[in-house]
């Protein structure tokens, strides 16, 4: 058994329940964590036999643009999306915050966390 761990992605994305965060938009950080048997990739040094961490990214970078009212439907929709692509994956946890949130308060990020075995 093996860990990926993709941090800190950032992605400029229009995610929120209020009307302002449809036009305007926010800074969100998105964070990965895959468990995958690389036992034969660490053998072979072959790309095709791992979880292909660019191909992770790309997934969070698509459904990030794909507009939530909530920052659940997003983390669910990644969560998905690694396991029916990616059969390597046995599990993930995803978390996604919103930097800056406009929650009335002087608060750095809210974070959501979610993740999904096979």
């Amino acid at each position: 058994m093996g860990i990926i761990k993709l941090k800190n992605i950032k992605i400029y994305a229009y995610h929120g329940c209020l009307v302002e965060e449809k036009k305007i938009g926010s800074d969100y950080r998105v964070d990965l964590k895959i468990q995958a048997d690389l036992s034969q990739s660490a053998a072979s040094d072959i790309l095709s036999e791992t979880v292909d961490y660019v191909h992770l990214n790309h997934i969070v970078k698509e459904e990030m643009a794909i507009r939530s009212k909530l920052l659940e439907h997003v983390a669910e929709r990644i969560l998905v999306r690694i396991l029916d692509e990616l059969p390597l994956v046995d599990k993930v946890i995803v978390d996604v915050s919103k930097i800056n949130p406009p929650i009335g308060g002087n608060v750095e990020m809210v974070t959501i966390s979610r993740s999904k075995k096979r």
